[in-house]
């Protein structure tokens, strides 16, 4: 029987292994909230909210190195305004927000916030972003990271740099300092501030990932940009080609240099236009392929070709209708199973619509599925 580490490098290449992995994102905390009130017992120990490996679902093992790109200082978090309904608060990326206090469980809110203020909204502000986002400093690593690189070197399961959202992208944090309206304006009215925003935070990157890529090779790193909506990407080609590309390509070559597999990009929506400039820079993954926006992994595939792994495609809207519709979708995906390069999951975290019963019927079936058991799905 293959490990977990093999049976991941199996799929990559589309290379044949005894079953194709099992991976899942994570869940909403309010799904995490119904699944105790139905099958208490059956979700007992579960990491929450996000997944690494659980046996009860079957999961293939991860591991992650706990990294911080983020603030170092933060901005101190403030309440400006709260009434029965909503609050008005200053988070910990300086951003102003009001946000809905009905249906709010561990801090996930039901609906998105609405963005009020950020950072940064001239050339003159950006200097105190960089001043917190300093590289390589020793507060950006595990204290143990030492022992914890001993152990991973003996691993057999993927190992991945940064934990589930650490590695904001270019546009991702470009749009935390300025937010969206504004950075859509800053492409034109300050080019020069995009140019050095982009090199900046590249640098920054790959200054603080150097140390630890020096004492261990990982399997993959994640860029999580969630750049595109439903109607395409938030900014065309040729802004990315210009202000983006050059900085992703070296980013890339960096991580390449110090052995790691797969450069994996993270986005919602449909970033359709924007992937071949993504793969001209060597991104090799694109994911979680939002069925929402009309794209799939099997049209990707036929456009994009081998070069592009795909994950994702998981119609989380489908397992919500329950298992007849469920078996139905999953055996669409039979054919990209069977080539490899592809690993299916929900097309991100399960929302609070999916229950228990359905979910667990979904990862049963899907089991089946990455086994090569496809005759009971196809049925």
């Amino acid at each position: 029987m293959a490990t977990e580490l093999e049976r991941f490098l199996a799929c990559m290449e589309y290379q044949p292994s005894d079953r194709r992995p099992n991976h899942e994102l994570g869940v909403w905390p309010q799904t995490v909230a119904r699944w105790r009130s139905e099958a208490p017992d059956a979700i007992a120990g579960f990491t929450w909210n996000w997944f690494v490996g659980e046996d009860g679902l079957g999961l293939d093992h991860r591991d992650y190195i706990p990294m911080n790109y983020g603030f170092i200082p933060h901005f101190e978090p403030e309440v400006l305004e709260r009434t029965e309904r909503y609050e008005v608060t200053r988070n910990c990326n300086g951003i102003v927000t009001r946000a809905l206090i009905e249906g709010t469980v561990g801090g996930g809110r039901m609906c998105m916030d609405e963005y009020i203020d950020f950072p940064v909204h001239t050339p003159e502000e950006f200097p105190e972003v960089k001043r917190r986002l300093i590289a390589a400093m020793p507060e950006r690593y595990p204290v143990d990271l030492d022992a914890r690189i001993a152990e991973w070197k003996q691993r057999s399961y993927p190992l991945i740099l940064g934990t589930n959202c650490a590695a904001n992208g270019f546009y991702w944090r470009a749009r935390e300092f300025m937010g969206t309206e504004h950075l859509s304006y800053a492409w034109y009215d300050y080019p020069d501030l995009m140019h050095e925003m982009m090199e900046f935070y590249a640098d920054f990157i790959i200054e603080t990932s150097r140390c630890v890529l020096e004492q261990i090779p990982v399997d993959y790193f994640c860029l999580n940009e969630d750049l595109a909506a439903k109607g395409g990407p938030l900014l065309g080609p040729d802004t990315y080609r210009k202000f983006v590309f050059p900085h992703l390509k070296r980013m890339v070559e960096f991580f390449r240099s110090y052995g790691t597999r797969y450069f994996v990009v993270d986005t919602d929506g449909d970033p359709t236009v924007l992937i071949p400039v993504m793969m001209d820079a060597g991104v090799d993954v694109i994911w979680p392929i939002e069925r929402a926006s009309e794209v799939s992994p099997q049209q990707w595939r036929r456009r994009f070709g081998r070069g592009l792994r795909l994950w994702g495609g998981v119609d989380k809207r489908i397992i919500a209708l329950g298992p007849e519709a469920t078996r139905r979708h999953l055996a669409e995906f039979i054919p990209l199973i069977e080539e490899g390069g592809f690993i299916p999951t929900v097309d991100h975290t399960v929302p609070p619509d999916v229950s228990w019963d359905n979910f667990r019927y979904y990862m049963d079936a899907k089991q089946a599925l990455l086994a090569g058991e496809f005759g009971q799905l196809a049925g």
